[in-house]
């Protein structure tokens, strides 16, 4: 790492061979195979090693998801490709990467100390959860990926791989190389200062898009980075697969498995009105149809478009339709049972469970604490008492599938040198299996440590254009920053204004008459925050401001990819449930026509929705059909010959 001054703009300068963005489990495992195949000279930049999403976030049992290791269920890497491929646009190859480095990265996080369960024999046992037809699933407790965290840093900070903190990324940078687009480097902003960073390779692991929306999971404070690569040309694939689900509002949390299983009391209520309404009982024909769905909303958790009309689903749509439209606050009361509720009028499924789990009590809060006590723990910790507090909920935004549009060495499919790693990498497509993507961010760390260390270990920067697109990145962030000291739109309120937009249009209910006047003010947003900048009270608060910039760019390419697939009848699949007043089909005799979902075109599982922003409102979306799963050769000596050849790094 070479430092000095870009001058004379009397900018700090930073020369590094592999920089990497952020430091979530996927950016931070990125570091550590790079460092262990020889590639030394790197940085990680970031907001904080504690503020990144997977030390933050989980669930009552989060999810890791990995080939079976355990019992006599047979199982192997194509099965398991297989399953991923299954969930529908996805491509064959990504999916056989995934499946086939699942067992190297479990056991590397083993290594490295993460207490995944085995018996006695030493087996590493498991679960099916959604969408695995096998017992390949894994968990740790409500903390899965926090530990996956604390122990990649705990590696890093071994292996001596050099951190800056309190970074935030503020553009991408790329100069025209070989014919095409080359990534060189990044701006950020550190203490208010702007600094530039040049290097052979850089690995974006910025996590998904938390900062879109009004309704979300992600952690406080993160926003995501993929608006950095969407403004710099960079493709994408599959941007309108988000995956949306119940949670809590004041500390934000999932509230799947247990915490519905307990089958809390359902209401909402007006604002600054005492009633509290169970607006979810006129849509059951009994009370023991709505409470036996509740419960299996613990393990159908994510929305899903499929079990709406006749499924848990409904009681998502009925929860968005109560906040988002009627504009009430839902919440769920573990303090007593609701309207109607009587175990004996439970399915068998549900009633079975719950009495071999020991948890048919008098109360939700007495099923919960029988069901998972941990659960009542997570939110003691965090100051909330479920004995006395009801938990405000919504349908908020949690994951997303897509992202941008890599190879099997999670570079980019269009500008070179610029890799992917974790949920920015756009690989899945309409579904996926519960804890596949904690497995997707760990194999992306040994792919693109084996194409750097293999392919790109040398030095072939061409210094001069890097240093000139680096200059002229500062000067123009300077005259936007210059900009922002008159500007009329405060950085909150601009950011309040489009995460509003997307949770109405781009959410879990999606309706594409709505969409032309979502995007059209979405565009003028991008426009007028280019054009006047977004004002700041603070100077600490610069860098948000700056953030404005690739966020707002994001959810107008966004919302322009959600309007082509739509538009192109890919209909209602994963988390997204698309609206058809005219042609779709009743969801239920009570919601009006309004409420007609549009059915899903399932040939599109067969193809990728791939998008290109070219500039503000130029954006071009296609269908692409998906790649098969490689059935190449497999024999033993022709593999070992190509391998000792190193043909298996690729050309």
């Amino acid at each position: 790492m070479k430092q000095s001054t870009l001058t004379p703009l009397n900018t700090p300068l930073v020369r590094v061979h592999t920089l990497i963005i952020g430091s979530g489990a996927a950016g931070l495992n990125a570091a550590v195979q790079l460092a262990e195949a020889g590639v030394r000279d790197l940085l990680i930049i970031t907001e904080g090693l504690q503020a990144g999403t997977s030390i933050n976030t989980g669930s009552d049992k989060q999810t890791y998801y990995k080939l079976s290791l355990c019992g006599d269920e047979a199982d192997s890497p194509r099965a398991l490709a297989e399953t991923l491929y299954a969930g529908g646009s996805m491509h064959g190859d990504l999916a056989l990467v995934e499946a086939s480095l699942s067992t190297r990265a479990f056991f590397h996080l083993v290594g490295l100390g993460v207490p995944f369960p085995h018996d006695g024999y030493g087996q590493y046992v498991g679960y099916k959860t959604d969408h695995d037809p096998r017992q390949r699933a894994t968990s740790i407790g409500p903390y899965t990926s926090r530990e996956m965290c604390r122990a990649l840093i705990a590696r890093v900070q071994a292996l001596g791989i050099a951190v800056r903190e309190g970074r935030v990324a503020t553009q991408l940078l790329a100069i025209d190389a070989d014919g095409g687009r080359r990534c060189c480097g990044a701006i950020a902003m550190a203490n208010g200062a702007l600094e530039a960073y040049l290097a052979e390779n850089v690995v974006l692991a910025v996590g998904g898009p938390g900062g879109l929306y009004a309704d979300s999971v992600y952690p406080q404070g993160h926003t995501g980075g993929i608006g950095l690569a969407l403004w710099l040309g960079a493709r994408a694939r599959n941007l309108p697969d988000l995956q949306f689900g119940l949670a809590s509002l004041g500390w934000r949390w999932n509230v799947s498995g247990s915490y519905m299983q307990a089958m809390p009391r359902v209401y909402s209520v007006a604002a600054g009105a005492p009633h509290e309404d169970e607006f979810l009982s006129p849509y059951f024909a009994s009370a023991g149809e709505l409470y036996t769905r509740l419960f299996q909303k613990g393990y159908q958790w994510p929305t899903d478009a499929e079990r709406v009309s006749d499924g848990s689903s409904l009681i998502d749509l009925l929860v968005y339709r109560e906040t988002v439209q009627r504009g009430r606050r839902v919440y769920l009361d573990y303090a007593r049972n609701g309207q109607g509720y009587d175990e004996a009028t439970l399915d068998r499924e549900a009633h079975d469970y719950l009495a071999r789990s020991g948890a048919l009590r008098g109360t939700p809060l007495a099923r919960l604490q029988a069901l998972n006590p941990a659960a009542l723990a997570l939110y003691a910790e965090h100051g909330i008492d479920l004995a006395r507090q009801p938990l405000e909920v919504a349908l908020c935004a949690q994951h997303s599938n897509g992202g941008l549009a890599a190879d099997s060495w999670c570079e980019s499919e269009n500008i070179a040198r610029l890799f992917a790693v974790g949920e920015v990498n756009g690989s899945h497509g309409a579904r996926r299996p519960g804890g596949a993507a904690l497995n997707a961010g760990q194999v992306g760390g040994f792919r693109v440590a084996g194409r750097i260390a293999h392919r790109y270990a040398g030095d072939s920067l061409p210094l001069a254009a890097a240093l000139a697109a680096a200059s002229s990145a500062v000067q123009e962030t300077q005259a936007w920053l210059a900009r922002c000291a008159t500007a009329p739109g405060h950085w909150r309120a601009e950011r309040a204004a489009w995460q509003e937009r997307m949770s109405a249009h781009g959410g879990p209910i999606r309706a594409l008459s709505a969409l032309p006047a979502a995007i059209a003010a979405a565009w003028e947003q991008v426009q007028r925050i280019e054009a006047q900048g977004c004002a700041c009270t603070d100077p600490a608060e610069v860098a948000e401001a700056l953030r404005n910039r690739q966020l707002a760019f994001a959810q107008a390419v966004y919302l322009e990819a959600m309007r082509y697939a739509l538009a192109s009848g890919v209909g209602s699949r994963g988390s997204a449930i698309a609206l058809d007043a005219d042609a779709g089909e009743h969801i239920h005799p009570l919601l009006g026509a309004e409420w007609r979902l549009a059915p899903e075109d399932v040939a599109r599982r067969g193809q990728v929705l791939e998008t290109v922003a070219h500039g503000s409102g130029q954006v071009a979306s296609a269908w692409a059909p998906v790649r098969p799963i490689p059935t190449g050769d497999t024999w033993f000596e022709t593999t070992w010959a190509r391998y000792q050849a190193g043909e298996v790094w690729g050309p």
